[in-house]
């Protein structure tokens, strides 16, 4: 009798175990989901931050003058005696790759003038 009640448990323990298991799988893609949502939402905020970043008054040039480009820097400033590459970020922000790349073209004066006529 006794074995027969352990055996009882034991199953129910089991089944009860593969139960958890698959709750845990539930969740931890619920989880996923979620984190996917959460870094989806912080660039989209990210992105369209961005484009007001030019109209506040901390600014230090004219808004007028800047040109939204989005990628692979946020833009580009005309002043009258400077044109500024332009990138935004937050605190916790760094350039990516490619950025890093632009800015040191631009601080090694590695930047031209190119004009194209199509006849």
């Amino acid at each position: 009798m006794l074995e027969i009640f352990l055996l009882a448990v034991s199953i129910a323990l089991f089944l009860a175990l593969i139960l958890l298991i698959r709750k845990i799988l539930s969740l931890r893609k619920i989880v996923e989901q979620l984190r996917f949502e959460k870094g989806s939402q912080a660039v989209k905020y990210g992105k369209l931050t961005e484009q007001f970043i030019p109209f506040i008054e901390e600014f230090p040039y004219n808004p007028e003058g800047f040109r939204f480009l989005g990628s692979p820097i946020d833009g580009v400033l005309f002043d009258e005696d400077l044109i500024v590459f332009c990138e935004f970020k937050t605190a916790s922000g760094n350039l990516n790759q490619k950025q890093r790349r632009i800015k040191q073209l631009v601080n090694e004066k590695k930047v031209k003038w190119f004009e194209f006529k199509l006849r």
